[in-house]
């Protein structure tokens, strides 16, 4: 892998580049050049998918129903073709599914890492450098599915109010 690098690196020019995701080596285009490619060569996420993509990531694990929560009966539309794209992991958890990033989500959004947590502290570290929640800090949006005040039925009272 690394004389395929070296030989890569003498050819300054060309458009190919390795970068390291997680414990695995790719080979891709570099990003100035990316641009200028047709686009049946690039993995396009809609985005109407972005935004469960993303909550998905700050989140992970996720149940699928915290984001139905969030995002309405939508989310199970965007899970399932999140799944299809090779972007989420969509395991079995009781009722309802635990949702996580891939090896896919992690190359196409160009995080170096594969490991869940990784990625999750990976994703916040993006969303704090952008600014993308400013403003939002009491938001539900960005509490943990522990902090958050729970399903209806963990606020009905328990017994009779005489």
């Amino acid at each position: 892998m690394y004389s395929l690098r070296s030989t890569l690196k003498r050819r300054r020019g060309g458009a190919l580049q390795v970068a390291e995701v997680g414990d695995r080596w790719a080979i891709e285009v570099k990003p100035d050049i990316a641009s200028h490619l047709p686009k049946e060569t690039k993995t396009e996420i809609p985005q109407k998918l972005l935004k469960a993509a993303a909550l998905i990531a700050y989140h992970q694990p996720m149940s699928q129903s915290r984001l139905v929560e969030l995002l309405g009966q939508k989310a199970y539309d965007y899970v399932r073709e999140l799944a299809q794209l090779g972007m989420v992991d969509r395991r079995k958890d009781g009722n309802t599914r635990r949702l996580s990033t891939t090896r896919r989500f992690s190359e196409t959004f160009g995080c170096p890492y594969t490991d869940r947590k990784k990625v999750k502290k990976w994703f916040r570290e993006q969303v704090k450098t952008t600014g993308l929640f400013d403003g939002m800090e009491d938001a539900t949006v960005l509490k943990e599915e522990s902090e958050s005040e729970g399903l209806i039925q963990a606020t009905l009272p328990l017994g009779e109010e005489e």
